[in-house]
């Protein structure tokens, strides 16, 4: 890994700004392979560092697993309610460039989200070329009508205001009231105005897949780092 100077990776990662990395290094929080470092221009490789006596954390970069919570929204505007980014470490935000959700699910969708650093990701996972299967646990009124599993499926469902019809898609009734649908596309509201252009109306939406990733281990809220080396393994040590 390419070395960088001491200030410009405290703030890479998110602990203080380079104006204030003078204060952390006046303060011996900061050593280089065990000696304590005094010059915010000293170089470094990420490796070497520790900081209060914690080795820098997600070097290569942060990828996350979050089980989003219902009343959460995708968005750091305050504005908009309580953000999904008041469930993660403050330090994660301070990280230049910071992280921020591969897509979004509007605030009253539960489930699956990954949260990242890494541009390339979020281009891989987010683009509509992609194609990236996601699952969705639904529940509607009124009740099903069978004949609603061949229209997700026909690749002829229009979306109000869109002239180009939605790519066939996979529903699966469970009750009279709830269902499994499986899509590869991540358009506006999707799923919620599929079911609006058959006369449903979606009273409970949960993703429980996206891709290879699910949150059957995690409790609404919590969130596990996931190995990001695994997802970009040809990417260049920063």
């Amino acid at each position: 890994m390419q070395t960088r100077r001491l200030d410009q990776m405290l703030s890479r990662y998110g602990y203080c700004s380079r104006s204030e990395a003078r204060i952390w290094l006046r303060a011996n929080r900061v050593t280089v392979n065990g000696e304590v470092a005094k010059a915010p221009d000293q170089k470094a490789t990420p490796e070497s560092v520790r900081i209060d006596g914690n080795p820098i954390e997600c070097p290569d970069g942060l990828l996350a697993l979050l089980n989003k919570p219902a009343g959460y929204v995708c968005s750091r505007d305050a504005r908009e309610g309580p953000s999904i980014y008041e469930l993660l470490p403050k330090q994660w935000s301070c990280r230049n460039p910071p992280v921020t959700s591969v897509g979004r699910l509007d605030k009253d969708t539960t489930g699956v989200l990954l949260v990242t650093d890494e541009g390339a990701l979020v281009q891989k996972w987010a683009s509509p070329r992609g194609h990236v299967p996601k699952t969705y646990e639904v529940t509607v009124e009124p009740q099903f009508d069978p004949a609603l599993i061949d229209t997700f499926a026909s690749g002829r469902l229009q979306l109000k205001g869109e002239d180009r019809p939605c790519l066939p898609a996979r529903l699966v009734i469970i009750s009279p009231r709830e269902a499994r649908v499986e899509l590869t596309e991540g358009r506006y509201h999707q799923v919620k105005r599929m079911f609006a252009s058959q006369g449903y109306q979606v009273l409970r939406l949960h993703r429980s897949k996206f891709g290879e990733f699910h949150v059957d281990d995690l409790e609404p809220g919590q969130w596990r780092l996931l190995p990001i080396a695994h997802y970009l393994p040809f990417r260049s040590a920063k």
